[in-house]
């Protein structure tokens, strides 16, 4: 492999020839060799967006040649049209500060551009700290890129995958409104409802959750850029933020805010630790939907089996015919990945000593696993389980004309303990609740028609 010599404040390095980034990237790459989790793409894009913006305002303010800042910002443009994917190559374990990762971007987009400035027969040469990373610092650039990373992700990714599985939840709602099954407590037999009534609870879960990702969202819009250092904006201009930020509102077609505290914006990720709870709270409602389809689908012949879904794959390797929920099963393990990264980003979040917080890379990509998994598991339970469940309508009716529970239907007309006296002697001896009625004596035939109607008894009664 040929290599070149890189230099930096500590000295020389050797560096493949092949590769745009300088020596500090290459010393990174070199001292954590730690997993093989690497700096999400969305950080990186994120950060080329903070950078073109960053340059722009420089320009504007004087503090950059005009053609420098055309060089910056066609280098930024190449790693937005995703060039140079190959050229980021840092691990999540690296400093917390995410400073690695900050001078892997300054000098890429330094090389690139000085290629540029070479081609256009200019002399001038840009400099990853002094031009690329002018007005700035890893500690409010780095947690700048963290929030317009989950804002895009969030946006782009998560958001029309409920939005699409919202909708097809509202429609197999209205599709069984008129199918009565029995309900279930305690994993016990309940009272009757509708199918469509239980799947719109299930809807209101997606609902809910999706208004409170969106309202949690508005408070990660406030970005930390002009805060430097420690978040006394040293070597920036005193408006350098809120113009980088009306920059980034522009570029990205969507609006930000200053940080009113910069002190806040360098040490704490409360915002993302808000954010992420409404994705566990998303995850904890996936959980409970998903374990519902594989309980109700479950037999199909020894279980409930009152819902059908699709036969995707073999789902054994020694038992032919079986068909499992495996789409379920993806998307609780999903859930479960959630709830870890949440507990994660929570511990992380604490350790925000004095001026800054030196936990950011797992932090955002903790945030950003959880947005693209449950992205992913939800578009591939919808597409590949929700929108082919069928209805067993057989089992259903079955379920209801067997289930003891029909007898609250009676409480108001010959009491509780009386009700319960006939549910009892219809299990003990495996009579129907009809039969043990008028067994006891306690009702006629046609009163307990009139009493026990299914369809009647899941609406509110109307006087």
């Amino acid at each position: 492999m040929k290599m070149r010599v890189e230099r930096d404040t500590l000295g020389e390095v050797l560096v493949p020839e092949d590769r745009l980034w300088g020596a500090q990237t290459q010393r990174s790459f070199m001292n954590f060799k730690i997993g093989i989790e690497k700096m999400p793409l969305e950080l990186i894009y994120a950060y080329a967006h903070v950078k073109k913006a960053a340059a722009i305002v420089n320009g504007a303010a004087n503090q950059l040649p005009d053609l420098k800042v055309q060089a910056i910002v066609h280098a930024a443009d190449k790693v937005l049209n995703e060039e140079l994917d190959d050229h980021f190559p840092l691990v999540v374990w690296q400093t917390g500060s995410g400073t690695q990762t900050n001078m892997n971007m300054n000098e890429v987009l330094a090389t690139v551009a000085n290629e540029w400035l070479k081609k256009e027969g200019s002399d001038l040469v840009v400099h990853p700290n002094d031009d690329v990373n002018r007005s700035q610092s890893s500690n409010d650039t780095f947690p700048t890129a963290m929030h317009i990373a989950t804002i895009f992700t969030a946006t782009k990714q998560l958001l029309p995958a409920l939005a699409t599985c919202k909708a097809t939840l509202a429609k197999k709602a209205a599709d069984f409104k008129d199918i009565v099954k029995i309900g279930r407590t305690h994993m016990q037999d309940a009272t009757p409802l509708s199918l469509g009534q239980e799947i719109s609870g299930w809807m209101m879960m997606v609902k809910k959750s999706e208004a409170m990702i969106l309202e949690s969202l508005k408070h990660v819009r406030t970005l930390a850029i002009g805060g430097t250092a420690v978040g006394t904006g040293i070597n920036a201009s005193a408006d350098f933020g809120e113009k980088v930020v009306d920059q980034l509102s522009l570029q990205l077609h969507t609006s930000f805010l200053t940080s009113t505290n910069y002190f806040h914006a360098l040490t704490s990720h409360d915002e993302l630790v808000y954010f992420h709870g409404s994705l566990k709270a998303l995850a904890t409602d996936f959980f409970k939907i998903a374990n519902d389809v594989r309980l109700l689908a479950s037999g199909p012949r020894s279980g409930i089996g009152e819902l059908t879904i699709p036969s995707n794959e073999p789902g054994s390797s020694i038992m032919p015919g079986k068909v499992n929920p495996t789409q379920s099963e993806a998307l609780t393990m999903v859930a479960t990945q959630v709830f870890g990264n949440d507990a994660t980003i929570g511990f992380a979040a604490s350790q925000g000593h004095f001026q800054l917080n030196v936990f950011k890379p797992v932090i955002i990509y903790n945030v950003l696993q959880s947005i693209r998994l449950l992205a992913d598991g939800i578009k591939s339970f919808h597409d590949h389980c929700l929108i082919g469940l069928s209805a067993n309508e057989d089992v259903i009716k079955e379920h209801v004309e067997r289930s003891l529970m029909l007898v609250t239907a009676l409480n108001p007309h010959i009491g509780y303990e009386r009700s319960a006296e006939i549910a009892k002697l219809a299990f003990a001896t495996n009579l129907t609740l009809k039969e043990a009625a008028l067994k006891l004596g306690y009702l006629t035939a046609e009163e307990f028609d009139h009493f026990i109607q299914p369809g009647l008894m899941i609406h509110a009664k109307k006087e």
